[in-house]
Parts: C-alpha cells; sequence; structure tokens
C-alpha cells in the first residue's frame, strides 16, 4: 500500500474515531455500559476508577488489526486504521485523563480558545453525576459552552451536583 494512502487511512480513522467515541459515550457507556462509567462521575480514591476499563476494551480493536496486517498478512490497511485508533486513543488520554481530569500532574493551562471551549465542555459534562440529564458526549469536538449551559438550566439541572461547601467537604474526609 503506497505511504500517501496509509496516511490518508490513518487521518480518515483518527477522525472518524470522535464520531465513534460520541456514540460509545453516549449509548454504550451511558447505557449498557453505566456500571463501569458510574465510577468516573463521582470522586476517585486512588489511581484507578472502573472506568478505566474501557481503554483497555478499546484498545483491543487497535490491537487486532495491528497484529493482523503486521504479523498474519491481512490488508496493510488495517495497520493504518489501527494505528489511526490508537493514536485516537492517544490523544484522548492527553486531552481527557491529563489536561481536564489531571490525572497526571502538569502545569498546562489551556489558552487558545479552541482548548478553552473542549475543557470547559468536558467540566460541564461532568457537573451531572447521574445517568440521566448529562450534556456533551465528544471529547475533540465540543458544543459551546453558553449552549451547554442552556440546556442544563431547561432540564432543570437534572442530575447536577450539589456544590462543595466547606461542610459537604469535612464531610466526606
Amino acid at each position: 500500500m503506497s505511504w500517501p494512502l496509509g496516511i490518508l487511512l490513518f487521518l480518515l480513522t483518527v477522525v472518524g474515531m470522535e464520531g465513534f467515541a460520541y456514540a460509545a459515550h453516549r449509548w454504550i457507556m451511558y447505557g449498557p455500559g453505566w456500571f463501569l462509567h458510574a465510577s468516573h462521575h463521582r470522586q476517585r480514591h486512588g489511581n484507578w476508577e472502573l472506568n478505566d476499563l474501557y481503554a483497555a476494551i478499546f484498545a483491543v480493536p487497535s490491537f487486532v488489526l495491528l497484529l493482523g496486517a503486521l504479523q498474519l498478512g491481512w490488508w496493510p490497511g488495517w495497520a493504518w486504521i489501527g494505528a489511526g485508533i490508537a493514536a485516537y486513543g492517544a490523544i484522548y488520554f492527553g486531552f481527557h485523563d491529563i489536561i481536564v481530569h489531571q490525572r497526571i500532574a502538569t502545569r498546562y493551562l489551556p489558552k487558545s480558545a479552541y482548548m478553552k471551549r473542549i475543557v470547559q465542555a468536558h467540566r460541564l459534562h461532568h457537573v451531572v453525576e447521574t445517568r440521566e440529564g448529562n450534556v456533551s458526549f465528544g471529547f475533540l469536538v465540543a458544543p459551546r459552552p453558553e449552549g451547554l449551559k442552556a440546556e442544563l438550566k431547561r432540564r432543570g439541572r437534572q442530575g447536577v451536583r450539589a456544590p462543595v461547601t466547606a461542610e459537604t467537604s469535612l464531610a466526606e474526609k
């Protein structure tokens, strides 16, 4: 397979993964997979949460495609697609786990309008701690925060966690 075609497949896969991630987040994680994803909408104690299993689950297709194309003689395009899935996973990890949730310490502060928008949209997603009433299911493409705030208000702030006060903070300790 030619390099230009391979790179095109890779890039199309990375872009397409945003649509897949939206659908998986909206209809799997908020559907039958809520038993794992619910841990992500509660305060984490320790380094891991059940939701982290999704990283392993979603890595399987990438691994299988790379193995098949590179070792088992499958169509070479599967390697580029598998690499695109892995690249999206790395981008997701960097954005979601490092920048937004700060699971690895960093001094990064979003400065561009794009980064501020996706970080704020994801934080608005996390103010809802229940399965119902949530907004903003994308990761790298996000609606305007003003629209998300209006939608939360329209829904009567259904499932929105109570603000943390000094009393509730002390009660958790």
